[in-house]
């Protein structure tokens, strides 16, 4: 059974009762918007991104008139913009058919032509933007490494080149120091922090914190004249604050007394922090007081902060969301009233099942698990879905899904697993995987699947595992090198030859792979053949969905075709799902055909068909 570009039995349906068909696509329908930003000097000229197209597309809203305008409309969607600081213009990011690849647009914020907003600059994958009144600093990355750019003036300059990944961080409010990231040491997992002067781009201060250990500047101050930059460390073994006066060359920084990590942003004044905290799956808000130390909590309830931001006048505009309840963008003004800010046109997503927490002992330490359980479920083992994310610096969370939501109501438990290689559980458990990558998190999983089992949520006959992107590159290396455990395997956008992976993939990623594997390919041939999918493509027993984009640059399109070559020589159930755009699609009605036919490939593989 091999069928391609699409498969020929992509379903109509998903479910008999018209009820559950219309509410898991409903889900997907549902309109989103996500958190507004707004101009430096003009807070009333907004921008957002919003599917209410249908499409994910770049929205301004100017609050001064409460005019909503869709300002781009292309095939595949956009994601990437940002405003002048003036509001004069929205700035937004070109690429073609979903590839990364290409340049920012500049359009009236009122509406009319775009054109290309920084000529002199070559295409590239972009590596950071910053848009002063006087200066501009765009970064691009190509094959050949980073270059970093200055615009004055309408006049065009390269100012930095490197073979290693580099990118544009901040530019001071006065616009005459610009912060950049770099891996001039080599490593792209833990960057470095340079601060040049805008006069002639000269280094006014570096700072480094050795092997292991990433500095990642966040923002200078809101304030005119104040040069404290706000950077993140992993001094004490996770992520946390401080703050670096460059014109003094002090540091600060911030314990918070908080377990997990954190992320924050300037109050407009500069005499506090908007803290993000993440710690075991949920965020929530904290405000730091930088004159008193006071931290005070922002009342959330318990789950997942999606993006959040402090307005001119003290308000915190944010994002929630949790499991059972789909996102919603809120107001917290200054006396503690909570509003709701944003609300897109159309019915709201229909809910979902809560999930619950699990701790398991593994060989490299207590792995946390989200579970879910499809509501009014019957007693006993259940089919189970074990959904892998991506990353695989990246970590699950108490968020609201509508990929989670429709596996429960297929019948499937869901489990999710923040294997090390995951965020927000410290730096260790972030880079356990150096060295041995994919094996690594596969021994987590192992280890939640074996309680899932033993705990009696799950049908040891009937388990499949998914994942896009790094968790699709674990689902193949998992039905290849645990081949009795899954009945079904669903792996969208995947690395499966990690060797041509490398050979095709974007300049940035090499650099990241040689971080993680410890070397390119040739360096550690080993290590390579160890990790890769193709490897193990001849042990693979259970069913596989293997989806792809033509225009992917982060797992291009020739490595998956050799496993799919090496599979096919096999007499192994498969299918291949290839689209026209690059890594996902921001297409709703895309997103809808591949979520169908991935839950229905797996729902046939366990007998719920």
């Amino acid at each position: 059974m091999t069928t391609q570009h699409p498969p020929a039995n992509i379903p109509d349906r998903l479910f008999d009762d018209p009820e559950a068909e219309a509410r898991w696509r409903a889900r997907f329908h549902a309109p989103r918007v996500s958190v507004p930003d707004w101009s430096l000097d003009a807070p009333d000229r907004n921008i957002y991104v919003s599917n209410a197209s249908g499409v994910w597309e770049v929205y301004s809203w100017d609050r001064a008139t409460g005019e909503h305008r869709q300002v781009t409309d292309r095939p595949n969607g956009t994601l990437h913009a940002t405003t002048a600081p003036d509001g004069s213009a929205i700035w937004w990011f070109n690429d073609t058919d979903g590839d990364e690849f290409g340049t920012w647009m500049r359009q009236p914020f009122d509406g009319g032509p775009a054109e290309p907003a920084l000529p002199d600059v070559h295409a590239g994958y972009p590596a950071g933007l910053e848009i002063g009144h006087r200066v501009i600093a765009s970064g691009v990355s190509t094959d050949d490494g980073s270059e970093l750019f200055a615009t004055r003036d309408g006049q065009t300059t390269r100012f930095y080149s490197s073979e290693q990944d580099a990118g544009i961080a901040a530019l001071s409010r006065d616009e005459t120091l610009l912060a950049i990231s770099h891996a001039e040491h080599g490593d792209s997992r833990h960057p470095a922090v340079r601060v040049l002067d805008t006069t002639g781009f000269d280094a006014v201060a570096d700072k480094w914190d050795g092997e292991g250990k990433g500095l990642t500047p966040l923002e200078f101050s809101p304030v005119a004249g104040d040069q404290r930059l706000l950077v993140l460390h992993e001094r004490r073994g996770r992520e946390e604050l401080l703050i670096w006066d460059v014109a003094a060359d002090t540091e600060r920084e911030l314990d918070l007394g908080l377990p997990g990590e954190v992320v924050a942003t300037w109050y407009p004044k500069a005499d506090a922090l908007l803290v993000v905290h993440f710690h075991e799956a949920r965020s929530s808000l904290y405000r730091y007081d930088l004159t008193t130390g006071e931290l005070s909590a922002v009342d959330t309830p318990p789950g997942r902060i999606g993006g959040a931001g402090v307005r001119p006048d003290g308000t915190i505009e944010y994002s929630w969301s949790s499991a059972a309840e789909p996102a919603i963008i809120r107001a917290r003004a200054t006396d503690g009233t909570d509003t709701v800010l944003l609300t897109p046109p159309g019915d709201p997503a229909p809910g979902s099942a809560p999930v619950t927490d699990a701790f398991v002992e593994g060989a490299g330490g207590r792995i946390h698990a989200l579970v879910a359980r499809p509501l009014n479920a019957p007693d006993g083992p259940l089919p189970t879905v074990f959904t892998l994310h991506g990353g695989p610096h990246a970590a699950d969370e108490d968020r609201f899904s509508a990929y989670r939501a429709v596996w429960l109501d297929a019948g499937f438990a869901v489990v999710e697993v923040n294997y090390r290689g995951s965020t927000g559980y410290g730096s260790a458990w972030r880079d356990a995987i150096e060295g041995r990558p994919g094996l690594t998190e596969l021994e987590d999983v192992a280890a939640v699947y074996d309680w899932a089992v033993s705990s009696g949520l799950s049908d040891p006959a009937r388990m499949v595992v998914s994942g896009a992107s790094w968790g699709g590159y674990l689902t193949l290396l998992a039905v290849g090198t645990q081949p009795d455990r899954w009945a079904a395997g669903v792996a969208s956008v995947p690395v499966a030859d990690y060797v041509a992976a490398y050979e095709d993939e974007m300049e940035q990623l090499r650099q990241f792979d040689r971080a993680l594997f410890g070397g390119s390919p040739e360096d550690v041939p080993a290590v390579y053949q160890e990790c890769s999918p193709l490897t193990y493509v001849d042990a693979v027993k259970a069913p596989l969905l293997v989806l792809a984009g033509d225009n992917d640059p982060r797992c291009p399109i020739r490595q998956i075709e050799n496993y799919l070559e090496r599979l096919a020589k096999r007499d192994l159930p498969y299918e291949f799902y290839r689209y026209d755009a690059g890594h996902g699609s921001l297409v709703i009605a895309e997103t809808i055909k591949q979520t169908a036919t991935e839950v229905h490939f797996a729902m046939k593989a366990v007998g719920l068909a």
